[in-house]
């Protein structure tokens, strides 16, 4: 048996943390053994866990939130999660405060607006709405130019980043991490993805961005069952999302129209017909709505027009 499990150790499971290595060995291969036990097995056969420990060090904690959706973080992973086997990927996550409970996480190519505004809608329809949010001074999440439009200098005001126009829309505070440091939570639930999820996409032998993501659902459900605990009050501070979430979770572009009742957008043109409530829009500030399938809508305040693609445009 012995033998068995340092063959093991060595093979499959290789580069499992000794809790993780544990695990696996109970749930996936019948051992009854305990953690200790194992750990001096390893040892004796010049096998350390791959995962090193920091020295201690005083530090004060801040308080968890009291209750479920009162908090939440978000944070990016960029990381070699495939560990050469497949491209490079980007681990973004939402974490509820209360609990530690992995709210959403996916794999993305790189941090993006995109990839932020699929998991707000992700967790907007699975959840609700958050009270806030607690994040980094990326720009996606704030603006970090130094630049302001006239119109800006007009009202006094700077527009939002796509996503922070999103949190507007739903009421939703965005608090700004000074640090790392100050993410503590989210930054060590990234250190546990890294060394667990790591091995758990080598051991399911994840190559691409849909295998990784697989592996990921089925990561989250577990992690939470193991490591979220019960927050201090039993009342949430969710509060119901919006029905239609198409013209919050997506990105908003802001057009003038030509004379020609033409709007043009990343080299594409689009032809606004005589609408009922206006016979002509041109020098009008329309809004394009883009979903995040791709699909396009034009606004006109609360009203949605009707357009036809210009081909070639």
């Amino acid at each position: 048996m012995r033998e068995r499990i340092v063959q093991l150790s060595r093979s499959t499971y290789a580069g499992f943390n000794d809790h993780h290595l544990c695990e696996k060995l109970v749930e996936r291969e019948g051992f009854s053994l305990s953690r200790e036990t194992l750990r001096r097995l390893l040892r004796n056969n010049g096998l350390r866990s791959p995962r090193k420990r920091r020295a201690p060090a005083h530090r004060q904690r801040r308080v968890r939130s009291a209750r479920l959706g009162e908090l939440v973080q978000l944070d990016g992973s960029p990381h070699d999660w495939l560990e050469g086997r497949g491209p490079q990927l980007t681990a973004l996550g939402m974490q509820d405060d209360a609990t530690g409970k992995i709210l959403a996480a996916r794999f993305f190519p790189s941090e993006t607006t995109f990839g932020y505004l699929c998991l707000l809608r992700q967790l907007l329809r699975r959840f609700g709405v958050p009270l806030a949010f607690y994040g980094d001074h990326s720009g996606i999440f704030v603006r970090n130019d130094d630049h302001w439009t006239v119109e800006e200098q007009l009202a006094g005001k700077r527009q939002p980043t796509q996503f922070g126009r999103a949190l507007e829309q739903l009421g939703v505070t965005f608090i700004t991490a000074h640090s790392p440091q100050a993410k503590g939570r989210v930054e060590r639930l990234w250190g546990v993805l890294q060394d667990r999820l790591t091995s758990e996409l080598r051991l399911a032998r994840a190559v691409d961005l849909d295998s990784a993501n697989a592996v990921l659902r089925k990561f989250i459900a577990d992690y939470n069952r193991r490591f979220a605990r019960q927050p201090r009050e039993r009342e949430t501070a969710w509060r119901a999302a919006p029905e239609s979430l198409d013209r919050i979770c997506c990105l908003v572009h802001e057009r003038m129209v030509s004379n020609d009742n033409v709007v043009q957008w990343e080299g594409r043109r689009f032809q606004i017909p005589q609408q009922a409530r206006r016979f002509s829009f041109a020098g009008a500030k329309v809004q394009i709505y883009q979903a995040l399938n791709g699909r396009v809508t034009l606004y006109y305040g609360d009203a949605r027009l009707a357009y036809s693609a210009i081909p070639g445009g």
